[in-house]
């Protein structure tokens, strides 16, 4: 259930741009950049320029609806490089747009 009106639920399947809220759609990017970690973990951590991500919640759901992932399998709670799945990349697309 969300947590508040910016809060929203997701699925693993039919994630839409138009379903991401603003703080996702930024967090999306910024994993675009390259420059993202996350721990390989059943709630995964993320870390951005190498700092803990200031809203672990919103990372916790784009990595639950497949929208992040470790770039590779790693020990449990060892941080590797956080990568957009073709899902995240799908539902980035339009924000891209102009950019």
């Amino acid at each position: 259930m969300p947590q508040d009106e910016t809060d929203t639920e997701h699925s693993d399947s039919g994630y839409a741009e138009a379903d991401l809220n603003h703080r996702e759609r930024a967090t999306l990017r910024a994993v675009s950049r390259g420059d993202a970690e996350i721990t390989c973990s059943s709630e995964p951590d993320l870390f951005l320029d190498g700092l803990a991500c200031c809203d672990q919640g919103t990372a916790h759901r784009l990595a639950r609806a497949g929208l992040i992932a470790p770039a590779y399998a790693g020990r449990p709670g060892q941080r590797v490089p956080a990568v957009l799945t073709d899902a995240g990349q799908r539902a980035l697309a339009p924000s891209l747009v102009g950019n």
